[in-house]
Order: structure tokens, then C-alpha cells, then sequence
């Protein structure tokens, strides 16, 4: 109510952003199109003394993670708003791209962070389709529009190109992360091996800031009076129907595995 009476000073806010689930480019899970009007409330409803980003993210597209993490310190730049980060249970590859998108990150003792490197995984079926008398008939323009073809047997060639690739992206993500965290970062060789850390060793290696949790830590730094107003994304309505049952039990698989690889 104090906000509505002309000059009175109201309580500092705080705009928090949940960031729940793996990065994906299918529209499924965190991605920029669906975050970007959800971020871009957070910073210019009100005047936020300061963006929380509450993250337990896997990982997921390198892409989606730069355009979301972009955004992030676009508007924080503009706006000269700080951003702070707050990792649960992980923050690991992408997840970790989008918490360097904070000044400050913050973890529980048990949060696991870093993993700073690039998979790709999939499956191969050179003979399953032989086996049921099915043909597959691929015909291309141009020597590389079928690598890597989950039907036919790996050859060396593709392995190389794609271990190219990932070796282009894992320099970009290094050369973010030094960016953001800069002279914090310890000398230790295996920091961008993908190696993740627990709690307090991930503040050891400069990889996070200092073992905190939201509410305590924005109540030091802003008073206890300060407000949280959350935002997040929203379902489509036909989604809540049940009408995305078959899509959304895929993506819970998917997201599910993703958690897996960190035991959570």
C-alpha cells in the first residue's frame, strides 16, 4: 500500500526468477522465446534494487543458455540492476552458464556446480532396421549432409568433425566463464575438464561466490524489509488441460535423465 502514496519511501524489492529444468531448444523446457518476456518483466515492473535467479538447471543447449544469459545481462546493463544467483541442488553446464549471468552466485553446502564442458550423445542402429526387412534410402547433395547417420555403422571421419565442434564450443563457454568470473578463478587444471564441485569447493575454485540462500542473503544486503516478487513461466492453457500429456511426459524423461547424471 506504501508504494501508492506519493512520498513515501517504499520497501526495496526484490525480483526473483525461476529458473526449473534442463535448457532445451524444443520449446519443452527453459529456452529463450519462453524466458525472454518473463526476464524482461522481471527487470522493469517497479525498480528492482536487484534480480534473483533461483537455478536448479542440468544443463541443456549451449545456444539457448548463451541467449538466455545474454538477455539476462543486457537488461542488467541497461538498467543498472545487480543480479544475484542462487543454485539448489545443481547448476552444472548450462545451468552454470546462466548463474555466471549473476555478479554474485550463491549455493547451498551441498549445491553441485561447474561441469564446464560440452556432451553429445544419441544412439546408433546400423543393422536394427535390417532386421525387420526395412530399406532406408538417403540420397544427398553435398558430402557432409549425412554425418553422423544414427543408420549406418560411425566412421572415423564424422567422429572427428563432430569432436571438432565440441571442442569450438567448449572454447566458447571457457572464454564466458573467464569473462564473468574472471581473477576469482583458481589455477586448478581440471576447472574445465567438465569436472562438477560441492558447496564449499566450488567456492574454493572461484566457481561460485559463497555458501547463502536467497531470503538471508538479500535481507543482509538490502534490509529486512525488503520484498521478493517471483516470476516464472507459465504453462500454455491446453498444456494444463492434459492436451501436451504424451510431449510433457517425454520432456520429464529427458529432464529426468539429465538430473541423473548428477545422481539428483
Amino acid at each position: 500500500m506504501k508504494r501508492f502514496i506519493p512520498f513515501m519511501k517504499s520497501d526495496p524489492f526484490v525480483a526473483v526468477i525461476r529458473l526449473q529444468g534442463a535448457i532445451a531448444n524444443s520449446g519443452r523446457g527453459l529456452d529463450n522465446p519462453s524466458l525472454a518476456p518473463v526476464i524482461e518483466k522481471a527487470f522493469s515492473k517497479g525498480k528492482p534494487a536487484a534480480v534473483a535467479l533461483e537455478i536448479n538447471c542440468p544443463g541443456g543447449s549451449p545456444v539457448q543458455s548463451s541467449l538466455i544469459a545474454s538477455r539476462i545481462r543486457r537488461l542488467a546493463d541497461e538498467k543498472k540492476i545487480p543480479v544475484f544467483a542462487f543454485v539448489e541442488d545443481v547448476a552444472a553446464s548450462g545451468g552454470y552458464w546462466l548463474a555466471c549471468a549473476a555478479d554474485e552466485i550463491f549455493v547451498d553446502s551441498c549445491s553441485i556446480t561447474g561441469s564446464i564442458g560440452v556432451i553429445s550423445s544419441g544412439f546408433g542402429l546400423p543393422t536394427a532396421i535390417e532386421k525387420i526387412g526395412v530399406e532406408r534410402r538417403v540420397h544427398t547433395a553435398g558430402k557432409s549432409k549425412s554425418v553422423m547417420d544414427p543408420f549406418k555403422a560411425e566412421k572415423p571421419a564424422d567422429v572427428k568433425k563432430l569432436k571438432g565442434w565440441l571442442d569450438d564450443l567448449h572454447v566458447t563457454f571457457i572464454d564466458y566463464v573467464k569473462s564473468r568470473r574472471g581473477a576469482k578463478l583458481s589455477d586448478n587444471p581440471d576447472l574445465f575438464t567438465g569436472e562438477v564441485y560441492i558447496g564449499q569447493k566450488g567456492v574454493d575454485e572461484g566457481l561460485v561466490d559463497g555458501i547463502g540462500h536467497l531470503a538471508p542473503v538479500m535481507k543482509d544486503r538490502f534490509g529486512d524489509k525488503v520484498q521478493f516478487r517471483r516470476y516464472g513461466q507459465k504453462k500454455p492453457l491446453l498444456a494444463r488441460f492434459g492436451a501436451q500429456i504424451v510431449d510433457d511426459a517425454v520432456a520429464g524423461i529427458e529432464e529426468r535423465a539429465a538430473f541423473a547424471r548428477f545422481g539428483l
